[in-house]
């Protein structure tokens, strides 16, 4: 589980492709200093388990189902990447609940920027416009956002100085794909409300009282 507050600008150091599947090689002195095989690190949004670790690096492989639904498969040498390390039990939770699963991919469509801040707009897939709400939280390329406007095919957010200089949506242009997780408490309501379940008249067997 992570908070959507990310630790470092990595950077992609090699990618070896495979048999449906490629090898990542990403450079993070921070997120790898207490890291070891079997740990998972969340890059770009998108939770990986490390592979092995070596001089502020690590590796991890990346199957072709994420590579299908990420926006992973369109890094290269040289990429620059969101992240995070996995929530500690008992920590601030900075953020919201971020579970590094994407649920889809949007594109940047325009960037305005003000004196303090700048507001950028992300074309929203049809099929998680019901799960983005106004004020509601988003996870955009992993970092935790607050929605400013939701309409049913784009979403607007405002991104601080520190955002702009600490993460890769400084650097995002027009027409870069982002990856994206709606709030993952929204889909669970949905869930339960399809099944004929009130959620907060469930007792923990599922039963309705």
């Amino acid at each position: 589980m992570f908070t959507g507050i990310v630790e470092e600008l990595g950077e992609v150091t090699a990618v070896e492709p495979l048999q449906e599947a490629s090898r990542f090689r990403l450079r993070g002195p921070l997120v790898t200093e207490d890291a070891k095989h079997g740990d998972s690190i969340a890059v770009n949004g998108v939770c990986l388990t490390v592979v092995e670790t070596a001089d502020g690096e690590f590796t991890a492989d990346v199957m072709q189902e994420t590579l299908n639904r990420s926006s992973l498969g369109a890094l290269t040498k040289g990429s620059r990447v969101n992240l995070e390390r996995p929530m500690a039990l008992g920590g601030r939770l900075g953020g919201h609940l971020v579970q590094g699963h994407v649920d889809g991919t949007g594109e940047i469509l325009s960037r305005t920027p003000s004196e303090h801040w700048e507001i950028v707009k992300v074309a929203l897939p049809e099929n998680l416009s019901r799960y983005v709400v106004e004020k509601g939280s988003i996870t955009v390329d992993g970092v935790s956002l607050t929605v400013v406007e939701a309409a049913a095919d784009w979403f607007t957010i405002s991104l601080i100085p520190t955002t702009l200089a600490l993460t890769t949506l400084g650097i995002k242009q027009p027409g870069d794909p982002v990856n994206l997780e709606v709030d993952v408490l929204a889909k669970y309501v949905e869930r339960l409300l399809a099944a004929g379940v009130d959620p907060l008249r469930a007792n923990p067997t599922g039963e309705p009282q």
